[in-house]
């Protein structure tokens, strides 16, 4: 019995030898040049926050996450579907994702910590560019409402509640010099909830804040005359005074069936945040190549024809990221 255990250690030492002189005698593998391969490179992920699949912000972002990886070495980026502009703050801020797709007004607010953060000020936030301008819309069915000061005593769908849309049209009506819970009769609705109650005479007015042609207001004005009211003079001035995220916008004539003429408005601008922790040189590859693939960008969407570095800090509203802004004064930018 100790013969068979004896021979059986000694064929398992023979046996572990035997392995070992082998796999020392091994030639490490090439890539067919000769060479070793190299030890791949660290990766870098960027996770960007957009928003809905149906809307603008998700396709822009499944275009930039592309961009990225193909030009920038070391990144891997993808786009997520989210519940956009606060949802894309709250995220960033708790480290869930690098990069957001969100209105410059909304970024305003998370920087200064007012109006939907009131108190709760994310001072990290900076901006890369702005994309695009999402005008700020006041529709009506009563050819009497002019003006927005024309909507005093009048029934007016100001968005959700907690909305952006909620905010601008506290603004708008406020530089108006009208008391919103006074003047006017708020309506806290969706656009969809509040074209239905245009369509049924249950409203007088709506304030949205999309690009145009908005598809629900095209829907609206096929069995009803549509009017977009203009946001300009002293009240424009007021608000671009009072709120920097504000620039001046056209609603071209013909925009909308019945409509001849121009409407002066204002709007707020899609844009990229990220937040003061991001690489200087990343943020500043990032906003390079944006610019270099705009064909890339234009396909993801018709807005992207409108994503121009000569447009990327109108409106930007908050502090701009260092690595960004050494490529927009290498352009002459400001």
């Amino acid at each position: 019995m100790r013969k068979k255990v004896s021979i059986l250690l000694s064929l398992l030492l023979v046996i572990f030898l035997v392995a070992g002189l082998t796999g020392c005698s091994e030639k490490p593998a090439d890539s067919g040049t000769g060479e070793k391969p190299s030890t791949p490179g660290q990766q870098t992920f960027i996770n960007i926050g957009t928003g809905g699949t149906a809307g603008t912000y998700f396709p822009l972002g499944g275009a930039f996450a592309e961009i990225w990886n193909k030009d920038i070495p070391g990144i891997n980026a993808t786009a997520t579907s989210t519940g956009a502009s606060v949802a894309n703050v709250n995220l960033l801020k708790e480290g869930n994702v690098e990069v957001v797709i969100i209105q410059n007004d909304i970024a305003s607010y998370a920087e200064t910590g007012t109006v939907l953060f009131d108190g709760n000020a994310f001072p990290e936030i900076r901006g890369l560019c702005t994309l695009y301008s999402e005008p700020l819309q006041l529709v009506t069915t009563d050819k009497n409402i002019k003006s927005v000061a024309d909507l005093k005593g009048k029934r007016v769908a100001v968005g959700a509640i907690g909305s952006g849309v909620e905010a601008n049209a506290r603004q708008i009506i406020a530089a108006a010099k009208l008391d919103f819970e006074k003047d006017i009769d708020p309506k806290f609705l969706s656009f969809a909830e509040a074209s239905t109650g245009l369509k049924d005479k249950q409203l007088d007015a709506a304030f949205l804040v999309a690009g145009v042609p908005t598809a629900a207001i095209v829907d609206l004005s096929t069995q009803n005359e549509v009017f977009v009211v203009p946001i300009d003079g002293d009240v424009a001035k007021s608000l671009m005074t009072d709120y920097p995220f504000y620039t001046e916008f056209v609603i071209p004539a013909g925009t909308y069936k019945g409509q001849t003429a121009d409407v002066q408005s204002l709007s707020v601008r899609a844009m990229l945040a990220v937040t003061s922790k991001l690489d200087d040189e990343l943020a500043y590859n990032m906003v390079k190549s944006i610019y270099e693939n705009s064909e890339r960008v234009t396909a993801a969407h018709k807005v992207g024809k409108d994503i121009t570095k000569d447009t990327a800090l109108d409106g930007i509203g908050i502090t701009v990221h260092p690595g960004a802004q050494k490529y927009f004064n290498e352009q002459g930018i400001k």
